[in-house]
């Protein structure tokens, strides 16, 4: 049986292992982000007002004739802090949180559509993975971009409905846990 585990996180590049299970919030409807859910102290170098460390983890396995994965998408407390603590930044900081959420469901919709093929199914589902990645990086900065980091009130008031809406576009594959 193979097994296999991919990691992203929005900030961190590399990661030797996964995020204990105390320190990580999997995204959740009803659940919202708390300035109490930042437990890092702010990066000393960064101008940034806070910073979101949301993960989107994959794992998966076959029998050679059957395959799982599962997918998760998740908060890391110990590595996202807070400088300025207002609502307004943490309402940006919730939908940075949401753009991962968006992701980890095409990731799931793309597995979902995969056609095993047990000769090549680890370089088939690591090329979904990289493609759908590569995807949501793109999204957050193009996000803080657009936004200037939540500094550009009516291009975040269009980035919140742009995400809202696609959170709503996705529900159907939003049952990956």
């Amino acid at each position: 049986m193979n097994l296999f585990i991919f990691l992203i996180s929005l900030i961190t590049t590399s990661q030797t292992s996964p995020t204990p299970a105390e320190n990580l919030i999997l995204w959740s409807p009803t659940r919202k982000l708390t300035w109490t859910d930042f437990k890092a102290s702010p990066d000393a170098s960064s101008s940034n007002a806070a910073l979101t460390n949301a993960k989107i983890l994959f794992s998966y396995e076959h029998d050679g004739e059957t395959l799982k994965f599962k997918v998760r998408c998740g908060f890391d407390k110990t590595k996202s802090w807070g400088r300025v603590k207002n609502d307004y930044i943490l309402a940006h900081e919730q939908k940075h949180f949401d753009i991962s959420e968006l992701y980890a469901r095409k990731l799931y919709k793309a597995l979902r559509e995969y056609k095993f093929k047990v000769k090549t199914v680890d370089n088939d589902l690591n090329a979904i993975y990289q493609k759908v990645i590569q995807e949501h990086f793109t999204t957050q900065a193009q996000y803080d971009r657009e936004t200037d980091h939540s500094l550009r009130p009516e291009e975040q008031k269009k980035w919140d409905e742009k995400i809202d809406q696609e959170l709503k576009d996705t529900k159907a594959f939003a049952n990956y846990q």
